[in-house]
């Protein structure tokens, strides 16, 4: 069973309203369990629960703020995957030339 915790005790330690994590689970910035009528976050989504409950809190950015936010920086996290494998392939494709001027 994957580590885990409830919905009542984040609203506890992270000081923050009911409504927000319901929100964040509305726009699909967060996924949960439940089980016995109890919501549960995964450990494995705290940073990104925290990033929202900071940006939210201490930034006053709005729900669909978040959402924008959120999704810009999924893609410019896949560019920048993208961007590695090209160079990669660049780099690769360098030395395999490299290796046919040395013969």
């Amino acid at each position: 069973m994957n580590e885990r915790i409830s919905r009542e005790e984040l609203v506890k330690i992270y000081n923050i309203e009911l409504t927000f994590f319901d929100e964040l689970e509305e726009y699909g910035l967060v996924t949960t369990q439940t089980e016995n009528n109890i919501k549960y976050l995964l450990y494995e989504e705290l940073p990104q629960f925290e990033k929202f409950a900071n940006w939210h809190y201490d930034l006053e950015v709005n729900m669909p703020g978040l959402e924008v936010i959120n999704n810009l920086l999924h893609k410019i996290n896949a560019l920048q995957d993208e961007n590695r494998r090209l160079m990669q392939r660049v780099y690769i494709s360098s030395a395999e030339w490299e290796e046919t001027q040395d013969l």
